[in-house]
């Protein structure tokens, strides 16, 4: 990933406001998601674990709440399968440059 000449990747963690529910731990760049990440369900479980590029989800793997992979993403691209809090499939399609983009349901 590209860094321009004086700025500086930090490492952080996100939270649910007001709780200690951690949500996400990884890199930083210019207060967006950049470099090697963790995304966590509500419920501590690993929702996606990879690389992250100007705040979008850009190469790694998604999982289900019961640790399942569900996804890959690779440069920007792949087939997803996202679920909500209850573990039902709120979205299943393509992805491409980080978003949701082409066919899905």
């Amino acid at each position: 990933m590209e860094k321009k000449k004086g700025e500086k990747n930090r490492k952080g963690r996100e939270y649910i406001i007001n709780t200690n529910i951690l949500i996400f731990e990884g890199e930083y760049l210019r207060e967006r998601r950049n470099g090697k990440g963790k995304e966590y369900y509500l419920n501590g479980n690993l929702k996606f674990e990879g690389e992250y590029l100007n705040g979008k989800r850009w190469n790694g793997n998604g999982y289900n709440k019961k640790g399942n992979v569900e996804f890959e993403i690779k440069d920007g691209k792949g087939n997803i399968k996202e679920y909500n809090e209850d573990d039902k499939l709120i979205f299943e399609g393509e992805y491409l440059n980080g978003e949701k983009n082409g066919k899905g349901k």
